[in-house]
C-alpha cells in the first residue's frame, strides 16, 4: 500500500500540452492540477504533522513525570531542555535537513539508490557531530552555573542532560530516517512508529522515575530509550519494506565519500534552524532582566509554549511542500515546482488565519490551563492576540523556508535568518521592551517584526525566481552527487 501511494505522489503533474486548448478547457486543467497539487500536500502534510507532535510529546511527558518530584527537579529538567535544544537537538535537526534538497531532488530524478548514500553519509557526520555535543551536555551543570544560574537548579540540570546523552545520537538518526521517508513520500510508517515510541514512552517513565526509583535521571533516560526504539523500529522498516527497496541497497563505501559536498549544503542549513531557535531561547533569557522577572517570565515561557506547539502544524506542511518542491525540481518539472510552491502558501495563510483566530477567542481561558494566578491569566489573555499574529507570520516562513530547502537555497536562508533575528528582530525587542518600557510585549513584538522581515525576503526571492533555471540545477546537483553503485555489504 505504502508503495502504491509513495509512486502516485512522485507522479508529474499533469504535465500534457496545452496547444490548442481553448480557455474554458484550459482553466479546467489549472484547477485539476491545483486540485491534485492540494491533495497530495495534504496527504503528506497531515502525517507529518502527526509525526512532529508525537516526537515533540516525548520530551514534554518526561517533564511532566519530573513536575511531580517537585519543584526543583522540574526547573532543573526544563532548563536541561532548554539547554539540550539550543546546543544540540536545533543543530542536528538543521544538518539533518540537507536530506530534504538531496534526497527530495534524487528521488525526482529516479536516482533511487542515491537516497541511501545520501542518508548513510549524514548519518555518519551527525553522529561525528554529537560527540563533541556529548561533551558540552556532559558539563551543563557547570556551564549553566557559570553562566549565572542557580547552583540547584544546575546541579540537578546536568543530572538530567548527563542522563540524556544517548539521546543525542539517536535524534541525529532519527532526523536522517525521516528525512529519507519523508522525500519519497513514504509517511504513514513515520507515524506508526512516532506513536509507538511515545505511547510505550509513559510507562517507561513512570517505571523508571517512581518504580526503579531513579527519579530525574529516569526521565532522562526514558528519552534516550524512547528516541532510540523509534530509529530502531524505522531502521527495520528501511530494511524489510518494499516501499524502500530501490532506495535502500545496503551499506556502501560512498557514503564516506563527497562528504564536503553534504557539507556545504548541512552547515547553512544547521545555522538556518539555529539562528531561528536561538533567538526564541534569547527572548526568555532577556525576559529575566525585566521589571517583576517572575510573571514576566512565566507568561513569556507560556506563550513560547503554545506558539511552538501550534508551529507543528506548519512544520508539517513545510515538510510537505519541501518534499513536493524537490521532488518536482528533480524531475526537471519547473511548473509543477512552482505550483507545488504556490499551493503551500496558500494553504499555509489559510491555516494561519484559522489558528489565529481561534487563539483570539481562547484568549480569556487559556491561561488556565498553565496557572491559577489571576495575574498571570490576564497577561497571557493580553498577550494571545500578539502571538496569534506572530503565529501566522512563522507559519508562513517556515512553508516559505521549506521551499528554499526543497530548491537548495540553504545559504541564502541563513543570511536571511541573520539579518531577520539579529540585526532586526533581537535589536528592535531590546528598543522596545527596555528603553520604550512596553515589557514582555515589547519582547515579542520585536519576534513579529523579524518574522514579517524573514517572511517577506524568503517570498520576494521565491516570487523573483528562475523555476527552469531551478530545475536544471536541480539536474545538475542530482548528477554531481551520483556515483556509481558499490554495495559491499
Amino acid at each position: 500500500m505504502a508503495k502504491d501511494s509513495s509512486s502516485s505522489l512522485n507522479s508529474p503533474l499533469l504535465h500534457i500540452s496545452e496547444d490548442g486548448l481553448n480557455s474554458n478547457d484550459k482553466n479546467n486543467r489549472r484547477k485539476q492540477q491545483v486540485a491534485e497539487e492540494v491533495k497530495k500536500q495534504l496527504w503528506l502534510a497531515g502525517p507529518l504533522i502527526l509525526v512532529s507532535l508525537l516526537q515533540y510529546c516525548l520530551q514534554m511527558i518526561s517533564v511532566m513525570f519530573v513536575g511531580h518530584l517537585g519543584e526543583l527537579p522540574l526547573s532543573g529538567a526544563s532548563m536541561a531542555t532548554s539547554f539540550a535544544t539550543v546546543t544540540g537537538f536545533s543543530l542536528l535537526m538543521g544538518m539533518a535537513s540537507a536530506l530534504d534538497t538531496f534526497c527530495g531532488q534524487s528521488n525526482g530524478a529516479k536516482q533511487y539508490h542515491m537516497l541511501g548514500i545520501h542518508m548513510q553519509r549524514a548519518m555518519f557526520v551527525l553522529l561525528i557531530v554529537s560527540i563533541p555535543l556529548a561533551i558540552v551536555w556532559a558539563n551543563t551543570g557547570e556551564i549553566l552555573k557559570a553562566l549565572g544560574q542557580d547552583a540547584e537548579i544546575s546541579r540537578e540540570a546536568g543530572k538530567y542532560a548527563i542522563s540524556m546523552i544517548p539521546s543525542l545520537f539517536a535524534y541525529g538518526l532519527l532526523q536522517c530516517l525521516n528525512r529519507f521517508l519523508q522525500t519519497q513520500n513514504v509517511v504513514f510508517p513515520m507515524v506508526m512508529c512516532s506513536g509507538i515510541a511515545a505511547l510505550l514512552h509513559i510507562p517507561i517513565c513512570w517505571i523508571l522515575i517512581f518504580k526503579v526509583g531513579l527519579e530525574i535521571r529516569g526521565a532522562a533516560i526514558a528519552n534516550s530509550i524512547s528516541y532510540w526504539l523509534n530509529v530502531l523500529m524505522l531502521i527495520l522498516y528501511v530494511k524489510f519494506s518494499s516501499s524502500c527497496s530501490k532506495s535502500w541497497t545496503g551499506f556502501s563505501v560512498q557514503a564516506f565519500q563527497n562528504i564536503p559536498y553534504f557539507l556545504k549544503l548541512a552547515i547553512p542549513s544547521a545555522c538556518m534552524v539555529c539562528l531561528e531557535m536561538w533567538s526564541f531561547e534569547l527572548i526568555v533569557l532577556l525576559s529575566g532582566l525585566l521589571p517583576n522577572p517572575k510573571l514576566e517570565t512565566s507568561v513569556l515561557s507560556i506563550s513560547l509554549n503554545t506558539a511552538a506547539t501550534v508551529w507543528m502544524i506548519p512544520f508539517g506542511m513545510s515538510g510537505a511542500g519541501s518534499t513536493r518542491v524537490s521532488n518536482e525540481l528533480g524531475a526537471g518539472h519547473a511548473g509543477a515546482a512552482k505550483l507545488a510552491g504556490c499551493v503551500v502558501v496558500t494553504m499555509a495563510t489559510i491555516e494561519g488565519l484559522l489558528l489565529g483566530t481561534t487563539l483570539i477567542l481562547i484568549r480569556n481561558v487559556w491561561g488556565y490551563a498553565y496557572s491559577n494566578e489571576p495575574e498571570v491569566i490576564e497577561y497571557v489573555a493580553s498577550m494571545l492576540p500578539i502571538v496569534a499574529v506572530s503565529s501566522f507570520l512563522d507559519g508562513l516562513q517556515c512553508v516559505l523556508s521549506g521551499i528554499a530547502r526543497g530548491c537548495g537555497w540553504q545559504k541564502i536562508g541563513a543570511f536571511v535568518n541573520l539579518g531577520s533575528y539579529y540585526i532586526v528582530g533581537i535589536p528592535s525587542a531590546v528598543l522596545l521592551a527596555f528603553l520604550l518600557h512596553i515589557g514582555g510585549r515589547g519582547l515579542w513584538f520585536g519576534i513579529i517584526l523579524a518574522l514579517i522581515f524573514q517572511a517577506f525576503s524568503l517570498a520576494i526571492i521565491a516570487i523573483r525566481t528562475d523555476w527552469d533555471q531551478e530545475a536544471k540545477i536541480a539536474t545538475e546537483r542530482v548528477y554531481d552527487s551520483t556515483i556509481p553503485e558499490n554495495v559491499v555489504s
